[in-house]
């Protein structure tokens, strides 16, 4: 290898500022110049220039590390570079491997004013390593390693790319699975010194934009929890670990240096309930109940927190499986009275809860949430539906209910009162809100069952369909951020159909798309059938991002790279029909096409492809290990052969259960097939 690297000299080692840079390459025969001509102006370009045109090696500029610049005000940072040599014969092509790597190893909170002495009262210090800091010393090792390893990596990413784009879904779809991946590799997201992940909603031009792995914004994205489960799992253990107060609200965005007191702004209805289905779905994932148990304490104090005594915002202080009180959101501000959007949330956590309690030995809290989460379903959907889709029951003129939310130093009655129109500011009332029946995505996707009435809600993402859906954006007036303009079609936040009646002051950001929020709701139209609807939302997003007009990597929302648009890997799974649990070590596929087709999948342990073909379902892992005890098949099952052994197993109900756990590893395939019409007569 040949490298050639830079450091700053003017701060220390441990200055936040402080870096190394390094470019290197394993070519055979290199040249190099430590330094560029060190002038006035433009010189060191021009000596640069003439340098470059010279025949052969480059010739080396050095310069004693004791002699700095003359103060010349004009390029006053030394550059340095490295170059190949190879020989070609006519028509002859060869490539050269370069990488350029930097360690920049030095982190702190630097977007808050009030870190460092908030970190001192704490006994903290606001300053931590980045990870990668903590796996190489300095850019010198990356740089050894990515080159050292290029070929392992480089055989492991193609093997994952390959297995992704051969998944048969429409083109578009598959498009936008993979472009939003790229969040994951964006300044949104960083590991904190301990290997936590930690995520922005995006980011600005010089900072994150929207601090602390906010629960209710990385409600929607998928992408992490599949592709790398442990990272996402690590999400929640310090959420419950540093955001959660002692009556059980979590205060959905983490304080940084990790340890820092939880923000004092309320809990988020979304983002609290939010988190126990991302727990149920991490520990189905993983199959790991350790890692449930470690945190189970402060998850099932969460749940309690809806009737909590404590809760000033007293959401179901009755236990009756609906959300009454004041209810902080996504969209920034707070709903009052019940909506099947937020309750859907908390009868999520309620059914999930129950099921995780029931494992756990907790009988009686389980049959205490069934029972809550049963009056709860029951309610919504006799009172929340209007014929058409799920609604709001609030009365807009009730001045004394944000009366009674009022307490010194936050009244609600301030923030939410219209004097002039005697209403209730930023409220749905009547109108056909975007994520109202979101906590049934949220159920599909992790095989939780049904949270709402399946016919209403397929009548609900109809009519969101048929009235949230703008064609064109010419004559939709907005007052919000424009991230649809012209004749560019997209989803709205919130629409109110003629004749119902639309308040003065409606739900933030109404008017607006987004893509996350448009992801969520066409998957879920796709999920219950409205397949043609679904896509064409799809298509509207990828529209406006399709490399002309908009960067086909960087879906914008509050910051670029948003991580709600990760929210979008739910595509995969809902085409292919995968269902899982690890916890019994289950899984099934069931795709929205019928013959022959090929999904990729993933889990905890490891990763690879399903193929089906009109008489056998195939299971190949392709990266690490899967363990499988059971597997759902709809048709009947003649033979299962793993790599061509033959396995014993027995019907049950919905599949097939094996006679001991099947150990698939990296290059294995589990094949099943199917008995012919022919077989299940005789």
């Amino acid at each position: 290898m040949h490298m050639l690297t830079m450091r700053s000299n003017q701060v220390a080692l441990d200055a936040f500022e402080y870096g190394d840079l390094t470019i290197a390459t394993d070519a055979e025969t290199c040249s190099y110049q430590e330094y560029w001509y060190r002038g006035t102006w433009n010189d060191a370009l021009e000596i640069y220039w003439r340098d470059l045109l010279k025949p052969g090696a480059l010739v080396n500029r050095h310069y004693p590390r004791e002699q700095g610049f003359k103060s010349s005000g004009w390029h006053d940072r030394d550059t340095g570079h490295i170059a190949a040599h190879m020989s070609l014969q006519p028509g002859e092509t060869r490539s050269i491997r370069y990488v350029i790597t930097w360690n920049f190893p030095n982190n702190r909170n630097y977007w808050n004013s009030e870190a460092d002495s908030r970190a001192q009262t704490a006994g903290l210090k606001n300053a931590w390593k980045n990870y990668y800091a903590v796996l190489w010393n300095d850019s010198v090792a990356s740089a050894r390693y990515a080159l050292g390893e290029w070929d392992r990596l480089h055989e492991a990413t193609q093997l994952f790319k390959d297995a992704l784009f051969a998944s048969h879904m429409p083109p578009v779809a598959l498009e936008a699975v993979a472009s939003t991946m790229s969040v994951l590799k964006s300044p949104t997201v960083l590991r904190l010194e301990d290997g936590t992940f930690y995520g922005w909603e995006g980011v600005g031009e010089s900072a994150g934009c929207c601090e602390g792995s906010c629960t209710h914004v990385w409600n929607y994205a998928q992408a992490l929890a599949f592709l790398f489960p442990k990272l996402e799992r690590g999400m929640r253990t310090a959420n419950y670990r540093y955001n959660v107060d002692p009556a059980g609200g979590s205060h959905f965005r983490i304080q940084l240096p990790l340890g820092l007191r939880y923000s004092d702004f309320r809990p988020c209805a979304d983002g609290q309930f939010g988190d126990v289905l991302k727990t149920y779905r991490d520990w189905k994932i993983s199959g790991d109940t350790d890692w449930l148990k470690s945190i189970w304490s402060t998850v099932k104090k969460t749940i309690e927190y809806a009737w909590s005594p404590e809760n000033p915002d007293r959401w179901d202080p009755d236990q009756t499986g609906v959300l009454w009180g004041r209810q902080h959101h996504t969209l920034d501000m707070e709903l009052f009275g019940a909506n099947a959007w937020l309750t859907g949330h908390y009868l999520g956590a309620l059914k999930a809860g129950a099921e995780m309690a029931a494992f756990l030995g907790e009988a009686e809290f389980s049959e205490q949430l069934l029972a809550i989460f049963n009056r709860g379903k029951a309610w919504v959907d006799k009172n929340l539906f209007n014929g058409e889709f799920y609604v709001q029951s609030v009365d807009l003129h009730d001045y004394a209910l944000l009366k009674s939310f009022d307490r010194e130093g936050d009244y609600a009655s301030h923030t939410y009162w219209s004097e002039e129109h005697g209403e209730i500011k930023y409220q749905i009332g009547d109108g056909c809100e975007i994520d109202m029946v979101l906590a049934q995505w949220h159920a599909n996707l992790y095989g939780l069952g049904e949270i709402f009435d399946g016919e209403q809600v397929r009548k609900t993402l109809a009519a969101t369909y048929r009235y949230n859906f703008k064609k064109s954006m010419k004559d939709e007036y907005n007052p919000w951020r424009l991230y649809t303009i012209n004749d560019e079609a997209g989803t709205v936040i919130c629409a109110w159909p003629e004749g119902r009646r639309k308040p003065m002051i409606p739900l933030p950001y109404s008017q607006e798309t987004m893509t996350g929020f448009e992801y969520a709701v066409a998957i879920h139209m796709i999920q219950a059938g409205l397949v043609d609807e679904g896509m064409i939302c799809i298509e509207a997003i990828r529209a406006r991002f399709d490399g002309r007009k908009r960067n086909p990597w960087n879906e914008i929302e509050c910051g670029s790279n948003y991580a709600r648009a990760l929210a979008s890997y739910a595509l995969l799974n809902t085409f292919s029909g995968f269902q899982f649990d690890m916890v019994k070590g289950k899984i099934s596929f069931a795709p929205i096409q019928a013959g022959d087709c090929e999904f990729f999948w993933s889990l905890d342990s490891g990763w690879g492809k399903y193929v089906q073909t009109p008489t056998t379902r195939e299971i190949h892992v392709l990266y690490g290990e899967l363990s499988l005890t059971a597997l759902q098949v709809r048709d009947e099952v003649q033979r299962v052969e793993l790599d061509r052994q033959i396995v014993d197993f027995r019907r049950a109900n919905n599949g097939i259960v094996f006679g001991h756990t099947l150990h698939l590893a990296a290059g294995t395939r589990l094949t099943v097939t199917l008995a012919t019409d022919s077989e299940l007569h005789e």
